[in-house]
């Protein structure tokens, strides 16, 4: 105990006078030591300390100064002081905030709680402000444009790093899907696209990165190639929604804030919620933080209509696949991923031979089998016939 009291001394006598004094109160160092490193005399702090505990932490403000209209007692610093020290030390000031003030009834404002922490050293203090940039005013209406974008982060500390895929909205930056994966690509973003069509309808534009699965390169450091043939850009010209391929992450910044927002919030409540699956994690994603997230963050668009349009007509599952061309061989069988499916007989044509069919990756993991628009057969992904897969036109 002398040694750590020793060594929170020497620590406190780099400190600022605020500083000092918020861990006297605190009680990891005493007045008398506190009294030496400010290099005031113990009969004067201790007039300092009775008005402290008399009328709070304003007493310790200079009196020349304007006084603060609220004077909050020594027990609510101490409180919020313990409160983030032991039980939200990973949090940051704004979700620490939200907490005390929703979950332990301290009525304190958000700038008061920055200052104390800051002082206490429980808080990093900001940056000074940058060159000016302006900011890209966001779309007027809901379904104009929206961002995707996945996140490698650890957020569950015993287990493997996973990408959390999120599609926000750009006009007002609600969530509209948020889902772990082990890593991001066409199968994550085919789920996005898919949860977020069926339930919403079809929007205008896509903002995305760069990522391979999204677009193709000639040569690193030049631009996209014009004509992009792979499998997600097909999917978006099909439903006739319009990518938007970023220059930079800067570019991305409405996504990138708002993935800053979810790492500092996210694994901490993940641990508070004694959550260890990310399949666990995804339930919590699902009812309860974007919930929460969506009703603290989610601005008003500067329309109130609507550019989601319903779609009708559309197998979205097909449309939103990864397809492959085959040729049937003699036997009425394709091949794929060293499987050998065997197309089933069709009341519609005799045999298959040699017909070019597509083999569809769907987001549910099992496999369909198309020909001219029809659908042939659905298989797991071992390769067993699911039975009774009644036949489905795709889109055009």
């Amino acid at each position: 105990m002398k040694h750590e009291a020793g060594r929170i001394v020497q620590e406190a006598k780099a400190m600022t006078r605020k500083e000092v004094l918020l861990k006297a109160m605190e009680g990891r160092i005493t007045w008398l030591q506190a009294a030496e490193i400010l290099r005031m005399s113990p009969r004067h702090l201790r007039r300092m300390r009775d008005g402290y505990e008399r009328y709070g932490f304003t007493a310790l403000q200079d009196g020349r100064r304007r006084n603060r209209a609220c004077r909050l007692p020594a027990s609510t610093v101490k409180e919020v002081c313990r409160l983030k020290r032991y039980k939200y030390p990973d949090f940051s000031v704004r979700h620490f905030h939200d907490f005390i003030s929703e979950k332990h009834g301290l009525t304190v404002s958000y700038t008061w709680t920055k200052l104390v922490l800051q002082e206490a050293g429980l808080a990093e203090k900001g940056r000074g402000r940058g060159k000016h940039r302006r900011k890209r005013e966001r779309r007027p209406m809901v379904g104009m444009l929206l961002h995707l974008d996945a996140s490698t982060h650890r957020w569950l500390p015993d287990l493997p790093m996973q990408d959390l895929v999120v599609m926000l909205d750009d006009a007002d930056g609600r969530i509209l899907y948020a889902r772990f994966f082990p890593q991001e690509g066409t199968a994550s973003t085919f789920a996005a696209l898919l949860h977020v069509l069926t339930r919403h309808g079809r929007f205008c534009e896509l903002y995305t990165d760069r990522g391979s699965h999204f677009c193709t390169t000639g040569q690193a450091g030049e631009a996209p190639n014009e004509i992009q043939n792979g499998q997600v850009p097909r999917a978006l010209r099909s439903l006739g929604i319009h990518q938007i391929l970023a220059r930079s992450p800067e570019a991305r910044g409405r996504s990138e804030r708002a993935f800053g927002t979810i790492q500092g919030r996210l694994p901490q409540e993940l641990r508070l919620a004694a959550i260890t699956t990310y399949c666990h994690a995804n339930d919590y994603l699902a009812e309860v933080f974007t919930p929460d997230f969506n009703r603290r963050f989610t601005v008003s668009p500067f329309q109130p209509e609507s550019a989601f349009v319903r779609i009708a007509g559309v197998d979205l599952p097909l449309v939103l696949s990864s397809q492959h061309e085959r040729v049937v061989r003699p036997d009425n069988t394709v091949t794929f991923e060293k499987l050998v499916l065997q197309i089933p007989r069709s009341s519609e044509r005799r045999n298959f031979v040699r017909c070019p069919v597509l083999i569809h990756e769907l987001v549910d993991d099992t496999l369909a089998v198309s020909y001219q628009a029809r659908f042939l057969a659905r298989f797991t992904r071992r390769g067993a016939l699911i039975p009774n897969s009644q036949p489905k036109r795709l889109a055009a």
